[in-house]
């Protein structure tokens, strides 16, 4: 389970980030820096590798409470290439879906809580 406000994601047994990257069994700061991520291009498929690595069947991608996070389209491509299914929506969305999926699929996420 995930809740969200601006500026502030807990994840029930994992705990409070700014940004965080959810996978089956665990999560951990998101930090942009390791991979060079920006609000454009976006989210890439270097940023998602973790999630697939750690048995993620389905993932979540919040795009931030304005929706300024871009995710390129390279990593749709990606995960479709690899039968991954993909959800992309603002950061209360993708939580409330998160959520959902979480109750019966392996699910990873990328959830930006601001802009």
């Amino acid at each position: 389970m995930a809740e969200v406000e601006w500026g502030r994601i807990v994840v029930a047994g994992v705990g409070e980030f700014k940004d965080v990257i959810v996978y089956p069994g665990g999560g951990r700061a998101w930090d942009w820096r390791e991979t060079g991520m920006r609000h454009r291009p976006g989210v890439r498929p270097v940023d998602v590798v973790e999630l697939l690595e750690r048995g993620a069947d389905v993932i979540v991608l919040s795009r931030g409470m304005d929706l300024v996070l871009q995710v390129d389209q390279t990593v749709l491509d990606f995960l479709a290439g690899k039968g991954i299914e993909v959800q992309v929506a603002e950061t209360r969305e993708a939580v409330r879906i998160y959520n959902e999926l979480s109750e019966h699929r392996a699910v990873g996420a990328l959830f930006h809580s601001t802009c």
